[in-house]
């Protein structure tokens, strides 16, 4: 049974004549009959009785009329509930990301979506890696800007840059006047990292870097944020290895202290479900590739 079969059926019962409801539903009579009788086979009884000169509902028909408008108002309201939601989604756009991209993309993307969609509502959420895959998942916020990409295959991938990790020391420190300082120099000296539920994929790159490195440092604060990692090497706490989009937020107080080896990179990545239909999200990508080099996988 199909809704057009419903509709068929009330507009006989309404109008209690073929001619007039074939032309109701614009289709022809014989259809129309073909229909109703489609409609009692599979209900196993007989809903409307059929003369020559009129068609009366059945008490079968009179009670299948009263849920047949019901089963069309439910279905109606589905279809207008689902037409708001995706007018609710078109005119709105839920960007979840990490601290660096609102320094180093938003400036970007920002002017350009306002300035094609000025109607658009945009919804920020200041999320950790984790938190924002599962919040796209559940729908709940339409672009992610990660540190690393989400494996599970569910989302497409998009690397917009790779940055180096910078050393931050104390200005009171005796190396703050050295040019550049070897990593040999970490070993023993006091450490100020980044939490690993906090930022994962910050926590496990400089982890992996010391045990490569085979750097013994003493961890004496983990921090919840970045700008906690900042304000502790001000205070003269430790060392800390931060990103590089850190430096121009740094105060008189800290020295950025060039390396002789390379520090390690970390990534930004921007993710968005496979299905996803959104303008704006096309726009974003776009203006992306154009000022990063940026690769898909």
């Amino acid at each position: 049974m199909e809704l057009r079969h419903l509709r068929y059926f009330v507009a006989v019962a309404e109008e209690l004549n073929f001619t007039k409801a074939a032309h109701r539903m614009c289709t022809v009579q014989p259809s129309l009959s073909q229909q109703i009788k489609d409609l009692e086979h599979e209900v196993g009884v007989q809903l409307l009785i059929r003369t020559n000169r009129k068609v009366e509902l059945t008490e079968e028909g009179k009670a299948f009329l009263k849920e047949a408008l019901l089963s069309l108002e439910h279905a109606e309201k589905a279809i207008y509930d689902a037409r708001q939601i995706a007018n609710i989604n078109k005119d709105q756009l839920k960007i979840g990301f990490v601290p660096v991209a609102e320094m180093k993309v938003f400036p970007y993307i920002m002017p350009n979506i306002r300035a094609h969609f000025p109607e658009i509502k945009i919804d920020f959420h200041s999320l950790t890696d984790s938190a924002q895959f599962s919040a796209l998942r559940k729908g709940e916020i339409d672009i992610a800007f990660t540190r690393y990409p989400d494996e599970s295959g569910e989302f497409e991938n998009v690397q917009i840059f790779q940055e180096p990790l910078a050393l931050i020391i104390p200005k009171t420190s005796t190396f703050a006047d050295q040019r550049t300082v070897s990593i040999k120099e970490f070993n023993h000296q006091d450490f100020v990292i980044s939490d690993e539920d906090a930022s994962p994929q910050l926590h496990k790159i400089i982890q992996d870097f010391f045990k490569q490195s085979k750097l013994n440092v003493n961890v004496v604060q983990k921090s919840t944020n970045i700008l906690l990692n900042v304000n502790l090497v001000g205070m003269g706490v430790g060392w800390s290895l931060v990103p590089a989009y850190v430096i121009p937020l740094l105060g008189d107080k800290i020295v950025v202290k060039n390396t002789i080896e390379p520090l390690p990179m970390i990534g930004l990545y921007a993710s968005y479900r496979k299905d996803q239909k959104n303008e704006a999200i096309a726009l974003i990508l776009k203006i992306l590739k154009e000022q990063f080099y940026m690769e898909m996988f």
